[in-house]
């Protein structure tokens, strides 16, 4: 695969950036180091180009861990999937009777979960069935899926720490695209992991300390409350476009499901926080960091 091959996400993932991927990417800057603190469904990081050094990251150590059973197994994960049939059967005995016994059913299992629950989402409480052959991948595709995926992520940092983390080891002069739970949104019904507003907090404390060594693209909800937080960033741009929460990113014209989540596709009202290292600081970090590229 050539490193400016764009290929879709491998899962389905609410609140996913696949339908503001063309305007996110006009805010990135020329970069080698490139890194998501917060990967979720990493629509941002398969559609754009590989550089040198990629990090993708999340505290869901379960997605990580299926990303890393594609990256390293991908034949493996196939032929475990060869022959699956995506039904509400199934999906119940995968989510109900099915017991994973180490790292790679695990992953055998969250792939199959992923791909036929009503918008990928992994919760236990709100993991419905949600496949219809009309929009979904169809499951025998899901090996072509699975190769492309795995293509794309070798040689690709996989982890699962705390954002802190992330931003404290990142080499100076990397590009990140930060993308956390919303300030406003009903967490606990799409998320395994879920995000405090105390964590809000500590994300623009971290994002303020290391802003002179690094350049971040961070999407949020248009509030109040969140360009507060980033009053001190470069920009914030008010951006708008047709976002879903019940359909993903294989389902360009789904039609509208009857169930307990509002909405079927809407124009959604965001703000891009962009922090741009300046000339000056670019070329203190090259100086300090040989061999460092530096964008012009």
């Amino acid at each position: 695969m050539n490193i400016m091959t764009s290929v879709n996400s491998p899962f389905r993932y609410a609140g996913g950036k696949f339908y503001a991927r063309s305007l996110i990417q006009e805010h990135i800057p020329t970069h080698e180091i490139y890194a998501e603190p917060f990967a979720g469904g990493a629509s941002i990081f398969f559609s754009k180009m590989k550089v040198k050094d990629n990090w993708l990251n999340d505290l869901d150590a379960d997605l990580i861990g299926v990303y890393k059973i594609i990256r390293d197994r991908p034949e493996d994960l196939i032929t475990a999937l060869d022959g699956e049939v995506a039904t509400k059967q199934r999906h119940t005995y995968f989510k109900n009777e099915y017991k994973p016994q180490d790292d790679f059913t695990k992953a055998v299992r969250w792939y199959y979960l992923n791909r036929t629950s009503f918008s990928g989402i992994m919760n236990s409480r709100n993991c419905f069935w949600g496949y219809d052959d009309r929009y979904s991948m169809r499951p025998e595709n899901w090996a072509r899926n699975i190769r492309r995926t795995s293509e794309k992520l070798q040689g690709v940092r996989l982890t699962s720490y705390d954002f802190e983390k992330v931003l404290a080891e990142i080499s100076d002069g990397a590009f990140l695209f930060v993308d956390p739970p919303y300030f406003n949104a009903d967490q606990d019904k799409f998320y395994n992991c879920v995000f405090s507003d105390e964590d809000h907090i500590r994300l623009s404390e971290a994002l303020k300390n290391h802003s002179q060594r690094l350049n971040f693209l961070l999407t949020y909800d248009n509030t109040e409350d969140v360009r507060k937080l980033y009053d001190w960033a470069t920009n914030i741009h008010d951006k708008q476009w047709n976002y879903t929460i019940n359909r993903t990113d294989d389902q360009k014209n789904g039609k509208k499901k009857d169930d307990e989540f509002k909405g079927e596709r809407y124009a959604g009202k965001e703000i891009f926080i962009v922090n741009s290292l300046t000339t000056e600081m670019l070329a203190r970090i090259g100086a300090a960091s040989p061999g460092l590229y530096v964008p012009v």
